[in-house]
């Protein structure tokens, strides 16, 4: 688990534009995180984290498109059932408020990146360091035989 920043990207709402943004990303070498886009009727509202935020905060720039930046937590996940609802449930029952959350897909038995902004992130990451984590931030899970009732 970590903070990263998130661009927030307003786009019109025409075939090609999202497009142009994404082919500007991949000619200037910055690697994708997670993404995810949502419209309204004139304008999309593209979220993206990357690896090279430097990087890519200069590319938009240059296209002149409208954006805002924002700290979210990257989350390494399980790619299994319920694994971001575990952890939205242990930020619920702290009263933490999500404000959005999204998931990369990731290949089966897996692992897959949840991004999550929510309202204190400093309590957030305190919550959930809580939990004993291997190296990639997956929770450490005890064998069946070891598990105490």
């Amino acid at each position: 688990m970590k903070v990263v920043k998130e661009f927030s990207i307003s786009l019109v709402n025409k075939p090609g534009v999202l497009a142009g943004v994404l082919k500007a990303l991949s000619k200037a070498k910055v690697d994708g995180v997670a993404m995810t886009l949502s419209d309204s009727a004139d304008l999309g509202v593209l979220r993206l984290v990357v690896v090279q935020t430097d990087r890519a905060e200069k590319v938009l720039s240059q296209l002149n498109v409208p954006m805002t930046h924002t700290d979210v937590l990257q989350i390494t996940l399980a790619n299994k059932s319920g694994a971001l609802a575990d952890v939205v449930g242990k930020l619920a029952k702290v009263h933490i408020n999500i404000l959005y959350a999204y998931c990369t897909s990731g290949g089966p038995g897996g692992r897959t990146t949840g991004i999550i902004n929510v309202e204190n992130i400093a309590k957030a990451m305190k919550v959930l360091a809580a939990e004993k984590t291997h190296k990639d931030g997956t929770p450490l899970r005890r064998s069946q035989g070891s598990r105490r009732f």
